[in-house]
């Protein structure tokens, strides 16, 4: 591991925004209460990365809280870093495996998730692995309050095609779906928020899919 992740995985430690691995298990059913000390509703971003969805959601809606959720440290440290640094106090971020969120989250205490631009583990001997499989869904389905929507924003095409099967097969409420979000009529200011890998991806030309639904 390079000084540079080794001094950042150190600084997140200290981080009062950051919990890591076990720790937010203390949290489970009353992480609105007990760590964000309000009763507003909980939003999550799946698979975070820098975490600037996370934070740009937290700054637009100062009456909801925010947690980014990724496993790697050195990224989460970006997000939570520019949280603290601009005063941003409704957000916060869990370093866990994805797999393990019914661990840190009650039934229905989340309001709401978002998965931007996830790794599409397009191999077929890793469908398990794309956070919009049925192993997920199931996941999702219990953490989510009723009517609690999920938004997909991913340039791959597979992925969107993956998720929206999954969608139909499992009738699901699909609420809105676009293959080209910039040329469509969805693109509203909270669906234009680009993360650092969007801007990039958008640079190259590439289409960039949307889907939000819901389980009831």
């Amino acid at each position: 591991m390079g000084k540079d992740k080794l001094k950042r995985f150190a600084e997140i430690d200290t981080f009062s925004n950051v919990l890591q691995l076990d720790a937010g298990k203390a949290y489970k059913g009353k992480w609105n209460t007990g760590f964000f000390k309000n009763s507003n509703p909980v939003v999550l971003e799946l698979a975070c990365g820098k975490g600037e969805y996370t934070v740009n959601l937290a700054t637009m809606f100062p009456d909801k809280n925010f947690i980014g959720i990724d496993y790697k440290g050195n990224r989460i440290w970006r997000g939570a870093k520019t949280a603290l640094e601009e005063g941003v106090n409704n957000v916060a971020f869990l370093r866990i495996q994805i797999e393990m969120i019914l661990d840190h989250f009650s039934d229905g205490e989340v309001d709401e998730l978002w998965i931007t631009f996830p790794d599409p583990q397009p191999q077929i001997s890793r469908e398990k692995k794309r956070l919009t499989s049925p192993r997920f869904l199931d996941k999702y389905k219990l953490i989510l309050k009723p009517g609690g929507n999920i938004n997909l924003k991913t340039d791959n095409d597979g992925l969107h095609v993956y998720t929206a099967e999954k969608i139909t097969e499992t009738g699901l409420k699909l609420h809105i779906k676009t293959e080209d979000l910039y040329f469509s009529d969805y693109a509203d200011e909270v669906l234009s928020i680009k993360t650092y890998y969007e801007k990039k991806y958008l640079k190259d030309n590439k289409n960039i899919n949307y889907l939000k639904f819901s389980f009831s």
